[in-house]
Parts: structure tokens; sequence; C-alpha cells
């Protein structure tokens, strides 16, 4: 009897009463309690309990977290009884659809080189879908939607005032059962009556009747195909398992056997080579213009990562279908993982075919030629020193067993991680402060030309600062305490500052291969150089520029949405973007993810074999892609890290500071203050030229963390490591052996 006493106490804390989400926070704060220490103490992420306080559109909690929660703010509220009494609601009401006002975004002023270039104002972006209400349970015919009275917003890419009725509700929609019901939740607030019995039939609806898709991107390109995400009760509707098996997880797949992947084999549906996966692509060979393709995410199967989508698999589905419908109408549907992502971006703006008319017929067939500005269809391989080791490309060379190219061998352009010891001057300050470079990645590809074709050798070339490629060439003598700063000379401490010419910082001994951005550097630091050998690229062009300037307005129209925009002050920049995320968790993974999507993107651009029973010096699967191109990949991370160098020499000349740490594009100094503002020469609310300067802007700066110079000592103490790389942990002070190489 006591055990049904017990489930009864159970099953009524499980509705629990809850305040409001403004009490929830008030009470929080009033017992000066973090996110983190509740989040601790209920064992959850601190991102939901931050979803759980959005006044916004509040998260409920469900289950034992619900009962522990609830008990907590009673607690509390107790202690610190309100002035006027909060309202508690028995059961979550629907959130209200709403749609996000987005500030105009200002004209983009990227710190790239040269230095302060104006760029377009950002095109206009479409307001964030809102959330969907979801239904109440109702008896409806299968050809019925629900919408709520907010409009949905068109793709990004729509003109004003126009739309395409064939993808009138959207890119994608989030599969869901609720109480028996398949229900698809679109963006906008969009709610569809799903009547598929099976997959086969869900993907017959949505090419019939969902009128999802996207417009697309470019004059030669294609519509985006409709994207579903199935939840965990829409897996089990149609057959799926919730989650993979540990062999399926290597594998990436289901097996083919499974009775889902039969299925659509009797229905003449196919998959691609990847099988059935986390994103499943399910097509049937294209007719003419008519393209039968639906894509699948499963966030169970881990589709979202964390890393790169961080709550995103948690949400209820009208959150995710918010969260995804605003990264498809900024940046394009998913197509994968945000890498995956990228290259296809890079591929939908610049397709490599296109169509023309025959002359003899009339018809319209595919161009002989590649679409110019394009990598073409065909995959290019790479020169030797740009291939990482396996590649097939080195097996001509006849390179002894287990030999370890050098710099002279191979090109090496990495992102900074660089570190050294403070002086005595910097240990009597008291800060460490660390500026962050907004989207780095992004601003290094933007102007940036870059091989489309082939490369060519060439013998003892004369540099030429407009022509991408690889160049073996020494820099040896290039000394940093002597540099050209625009037209003048200017004297350095250049022990205190790093070689720009390695990733490591530290000054090159002899000849070695560097990409087009690196040698023009040293040129423009006054210094002659003479290359003995290069593989050009005479066909090129600004290849990224649509890549970067989709992701540039995404990224700032997204955070206008936090009212973070380009026309405020330094302070108040510093003010708003304190926080930022906890306004909207929501948003907060939209900005997560198109970070990733940059990043992604560039690292994918030399993807290394992924198992496939792979051997040295065999071709693996990412080869056969155009989008293989580690030149482009090392010309990108050069000009990114040059365009950091030269803020960094500009502000060592003007102030004589210099950074103690560089972690990619994080870069820290001491100072006497905890803010930027600090130590950054603002005059008149003007920053030095040339230099960092606070904003929002890809190229720009924000803060990423404040520690004492007591912590760092500490630290490096700990470590025995006088130049452990404080950059790394300067965000939260977490400091791990994996950070000192352990």
């Amino acid at each position: 009897m006591s055990e049904m006493f017990d489930a009864v106490d159970a099953l009524v804390a499980s509705r629990s009463a809850l305040p409001s989400a403004e009490e929830r926070k008030r009470l929080r704060v009033a017992h000066g309690l973090t996110l983190d220490d509740v989040a601790g103490a209920l064992k959850v992420r601190r991102a939901t309990v931050s979803a759980w306080e959005s006044t916004k559109k509040p998260t409920e909690p469900r289950g034992p977290e619900r009962e522990a929660y609830a008990r907590l703010l009673k607690q509390l509220a107790e202690l610190y009884p309100a002035p006027v009494p909060a309202t508690f609601t028995g059961t979550p009401a629907p959130a209200e659809a709403r749609p996000l006002s987005i500030g105009a975004a200002s004209e983009a002023a990227v710190m790239t080189a040269p230095e302060n270039t104006q760029t377009p104002a950002p095109a206009p972006v479409a307001a964030a879908p809102a959330a969907a209400p979801r239904p109440a349970p109702a008896t409806r015919s299968t050809s019925t939607s629900r919408r709520p009275g907010t409009r949905k917003a068109a793709p990004a890419n729509t003109p004003a005032g126009e739309s395409d009725p064939r993808f009138e509700n959207g890119p994608l929609a989030v599969v869901d059962v609720e109480d028996g019901k398949v229900l698809a939740y679109c963006t906008g607030g969009l709610v569809l009556d799903v009547p598929a019995k099976s997959l086969p039939s869900l993907v017959d609806w949505t090419l019939k009747e969902a009128k999802l898709g996207q417009p697309k991107l470019s004059g030669p390109g294609r519509p985006a195909d409709p994207l579903l995400v199935l939840t965990e009760a829409a897996c089990e509707r149609y057959g799926l398992p919730v989650s993979l098996t540990a062999e399926e997880k290597d594998a990436g797949r289901i097996p083919e056997g499974h009775k889902v992947v039969k299925q659509l084999v009797r229905a003449e549906w196919k998959l691609t080579k990847r099988g059935f996966g986390p994103w499943a692509r399910i097509y049937r060979p294209a007719k003419g213009s008519d393209r039968q393709c639906v894509q699948l995410c499963i966030p169970s199967w881990n589709a979202l990562d964390p890393r790169f989508w961080d709550h995103a698999a948690q949400l209820p589905p009208a959150e995710l279908a918010r969260v995804l419908g605003t990264y498809a109408s900024r940046v394009m549907t998913p197509r994968g993982s945000t890498a995956v992502t990228s290259l296809e971006l890079m591929t939908a703006l610049h397709p490599p075919t296109h169509a023309v008319r025959d002359e003899e017929t009339g018809s319209l067939r595919q161009a002989d030629t590649k679409t110019p500005g394009s990598l073409g269809s065909d995959p290019v391989d790479c020169a030797p020193p740009e291939a990482p080791n396996g590649h097939p490309v080195l097996n001509a060379l006849n390179l002894p067993r287990f030999h370890v190219r050098g710099p002279s061998e191979r090109l090496f352009e990495e992102a900074y991680d660089w570190a050294r010891p403070m002086t005595d001057t910097e240990c009597t300050l008291r800060y460490l402060v660390g500026l962050d470079v907004n989207m780095a990645f992004a601003a290094g590809a933007n102007g940036l030309t870059v091989g489309l074709g082939e490369p060519t050798h060439v013998k003892a070339p004369t540099f030429d600062p407009k022509l991408p490629g690889s160049w073996l060439v020494d820099l040896s003598h290039v000394d940093l305490s002597k540099v050209k700063a625009g037209k003048e000379w200017v004297e350095l401490d250049g022990s205190l500052l790093p070689s720009p010419f390695t990733p490591k910082g530290d000054r090159p001994t002899g000849p070695a291969w560097y990409a087009t951005p690196t040698v023009a550097y040293a040129q423009e630091l006054g210094y002659d150089v003479t290359p003995t050998e290069a593989w050009v690229r005479y066909d090129n062009g600004r290849y990224l520029d649509g890549w970067y300037q989709r992701l540039r307005d995404a990224y700032l129209a997204t955070m206008a949405d936090f009212g973070v925009t380009a026309d405020l002050s330094p302070e108040d920049f510093l003010t708003a973007m304190d926080g930022y995320k906890d306004r909207d968790p929501e948003l907060g993974i939209v900005i997560t993810a198109i970070k990733a999507t940059v990043k992604g993107g560039v690292g994918k651009l030399r993807e290394r074999p992924r198992g496939e029973g792979w051997r040295s010096g065999e071709r693996w699967r990412a080869l056969e892609r155009p989008t293989w191109r580690p030149d482009i990949r090392a010309a990108v991370i050069s000009r990114t890290r040059m365009n950091l160098h030269r803020k960094i020499v500009k502000h060592a000349a003007f102030t004589g500071q210099y950074p103690i740490a560089i972690m990619s594009d994080c870069v820290v100094y001491a100072a006497n203050g905890p803010s930027p503002l600090d130590f950054l020469p603002y005059r008149d609310g003007k920053p030095l030229p040339g230099g960092f300067k606070l904003g929002i802007n890809p190229g720009l700066v924000k803060h990423e963390g404040t520690q004492t110079v007591l912590w760092g000592e500490e630290v490096r103490e700990r470590f025995d490591a006088p130049a452990l790389n404080l950059a790394r942990s300067i965000k939260d002070g977490t400091v791990s052996t994996a950070d000192n190489g352990e």
C-alpha cells in the first residue's frame, strides 16, 4: 500500500504548480544562485534552466526535475515573498507564436587586408521564425493545418513581397506524434496533420502535399530539398530505432536489411552511398527538372551534434522548428553537419554546371564547360606540398617509409597556438584580458582570391601577391624588431612577438612552403622575398565572397535579435554582449551553428579519411569532391593569421603592449583593468586605425574573458609551464591537463 501511496504522491508532484518565468528568475537571483548552481542541483544542463526562466517563451520541466524544481521555488518563495503574488499554473500553457523583430543591419566594416575595407550592407534577412504552439488534441481531416495569427517569414533569399508557392510552408518540418496523431511543425507557427502511415508514404506526402523546400540561392542552382526532422516518437511510429547501437554508430547507419530500408526499396526509393544514417537522403532519379528527394534529420541519432548545435536535440518540436527554420532561412536548409552544410552552401552559391539551350533542338541541356567562378564538377588533385600525409600524389615522390616531411616539403598553414612567459612589468599588472575576433575565418575569406583549377609548377618564379598558390621561400631574414607599419618603419621588441610565418610563432630557420597571403605579408612588413619554387593557379577568383556574405548577414541579423548591432558604442557593445545568449537560448543555438558552419566548412576543405578501410597512399572518399581543396583552406587560414598579426603589430607600435598568448582567433593581453577598454587605445570613441576595434562585424573583436595575473601565474606554476597557452582558458578559467599537451 505504501508503494501505491508513493506512486500517487509522485504523480501529483509531476504536475506541481510553478510560478511564472519572471518569478522563477527573481527567486533564484534573490538567493544569489547562478544558473549553474540550479542546474547542478537538478542534474540538468545550464541551458535547460535558462529556458525555464525565459521571459519570451519559457519551457516547462517534466518528471522528477519538475518536482524538485517546484520544491526549490516553493522554499525560495517562503524566504523572498514577492510584492505582488506570482501567477501559478498547474500545466504549461501553449507558447504564443511570435515573429522576432530585427534591427536594420548596419554597413559592415570588415577588418581584412587592406585594413578598414568597407563592405556592402548586408542583404535583407528574414525574421527569425516564431515558435509554433502545440495544438490541442482535436479531430481534423488530414488536409487541414493550423496556423497562428502571425505571418510566416519567407526564406532569406526570397525578394520582398514575393514567395514561391511550391514552398509556402517553409524549408522544413519537425515530425512528432501527439495523442496518436502525427504532426509536422513548420516554421512560422504552422502545424500540419500528417496522414502517412509508413516512411515511404511520408516521403510521398512530403513531395506531393507538404509544400516544403527552399528557393535556389543562385541563378544556375536548384531549390533545396525538403527536410524532415523526426523526433523519437516519430521514429517509433515509422519503425525506426530511437537510438543507434554501438555497431550502428560506428557504421554511421542502420543495416541495409532493416525493415524500413526494405520498405523504401519496395517503394522504389533509393538511399545515397552513406545509407540510412542520422542525415539520410531518400530519392528517385530525377526526370528532367523534376527532382524527387527528401532529407531526414534524426536528432536522437546525434544528427544535431551538441558541439555545434548546443541543446537543440532536446528542444520540443515547435522550438526545434524555430531554431532550424531560422538557420535555414538565413544560411540554408541543413544538408548534414554544419561542416557539410558549409560546403553545400559554397556549391549552391557557385553551382558547377549550368543549363544552355541547344541551337539545333532548342531544348535545354547541361553546358559542356563549368560555370564561371565555380570549382567545376570534377575533383582536382592538390600539389604535393599541399597534400596531407597518405595522399596518393605523394606516391610518385618515393619517400622513405615513416619519413616525416618538414616545412620545406609540406605546407603548414594553421591557426595560431602561441604563448610566452610574462615579463616582470606584465606581472605587476592585475588582469589578463582576452579578445576574440568575430567570425575570424569568415573575415579571412572575404575578398580572398583562391585557385579554381589545377596547380601549375613553376621554378624560380617572381612572387605575385595576386596569384594564389603555394611558394617555397626563405623568410628567416624577416626581423620583427624593425618592420613597416603602413609607410613608416617602426622598432618593436621582436622577442615579445610571435612570428607570423609559423603557427607556433617560432621564427623560421630556412626555406618553407607558404600560401600567398603569408608571403605577401612578409613583403608588407618591408622585406624582399625570393621564391625558388611554386605551385600556382592561374584559373582563380573570389570563390568564397558569396559564402562569406551569406554567413555574415546571417550572423549580424541573429545578433541584432539580441540587440547587438553595428552602431553601438564600445561601452554599449560590451554591455549588450554580456550574457546575450541567456536572453533567448534558442537563438543562441543559431549563433553557435552559424559559427560552426564557418569553421567546419574551412576544415572540411581538407577532410581526412574516416575509416572506410583506407590505407596510406590510397584515395579516400572525400577526394572525389570538387570541394576537397586543401589549398583554399590554407589560404583562408593564412589570411586570417596575417590579419591578426597585422593588428598586433599596429597595437604594439602605438601602445608598447604585446600579447602573451594567442589561440586561433583569441589573443590575451595583460592590463590594469578587467575590461578591453582598459588597454585598447580608444580616443573620443574612435579606435586605433588598423588595430583592434570592438564591434560585432566579422573581423572586429569582442571580450572573450578576464582572469587575474595571479591566476595565470598559479596555473603556469602548477603545470610547470611558463609558456602554457592561457588563451585556451581565459574565458572561464578552467584548465585541464590536455591544455598542457598531456
